[in-house]
């Protein structure tokens, strides 16, 4: 059984925005810029470009010259970053996972150490993203999952493990002294998760019909019933 600091770490690592490091290479200068420096600028533009258009139009209905129209940028200068529409999406998809994942995470550890606090904050900053911004709603959890490329690549699975993860370290965070095995714990935490999503589909589908409430509440229940099944001894 791992010790809560482990898993406390494991938060706090999901929590933590990741840190990139830039090489400092003497370059020449172009309006205060360097040549690397502007090729990140125009990337971040389609990024950018790439969230308002596929979140707003859907993937497939967007091409690499209305990314580029957005952008304000000519498509030699797509191809400068990406090889291709699915590249660009899946880069998309990882950036807003791992917001999700960290806003969520913040809100859960200062909401603890109550259980049900926490369980509310997590979830209620969760849909709260998804709610205040479609665009990254529809991402996710619409053509994220019809864009074969991300499946080729595994990415859909890979992020689904570490949501898994993340669930397993919250009920560990939650309720340190549980008696449970992990194999049990991990198996609850991939149901947990794929019960979320599944609900987080169906309210983006349906253009947000259900109240923030309702949704909370459905979700709620079966994170509070978890908890009280396993404080159980």
């Amino acid at each position: 059984m791992k010790s809560e600091n482990t898993h406390t770490e494991t938060i706090k690592d999901l929590a933590e925005p990741k840190k990139t490091t830039t090489k400092k290479n003497k370059e020449r200068q172009f309006k205060g810029m360097s040549l690397s420096e502007r090729k990140e600028a125009r990337r971040e533009k389609l990024i950018e470009a790439g969230i308002e258009t596929y979140g707003t139009h859907g993937f497939f209905s967007v091409t690499v010259k209305d990314v580029c129209n957005e952008a304000k940028l000519t498509e030699r200068y797509f191809y400068e970053s990406f090889k291709k529409s699915e590249e660009l999406f899946q880069t998309i998809f990882i950036q807003l996972i791992e917001s999700m994942q960290q806003n969520v995470m913040q809100s859960v550890m200062k909401a603890s150490p109550d259980p049900k606090e926490m369980i509310h904050s997590g979830l209620t900053a969760l849909f709260t993203m998804l709610k205040n911004d479609p665009r990254m709603a529809r991402i996710i959890y619409i053509d994220a999952m019809l864009v074969q490329e991300l499946h080729n690549r595994a990415t859909i699975h890979e992020t689904m493990g570490r949501f898994d993860r993340m669930i397993h370290a919250f009920v560990m965070l939650m309720l340190p002294h549980i008696d449970r095995s992990e194999k049990e714990i991990s198996l609850v935490a991939t149901g947990l998760n794929g019960y979320v999503t599944q609900i987080a589909i169906r309210w983006v589908m349906s253009g947000f019909k259900q109240s923030l409430e309702e949704i909370l509440n459905a979700c709620e229940t079966v994170f509070v019933a978890l908890v009280e099944n396993f404080s159980k001894k």
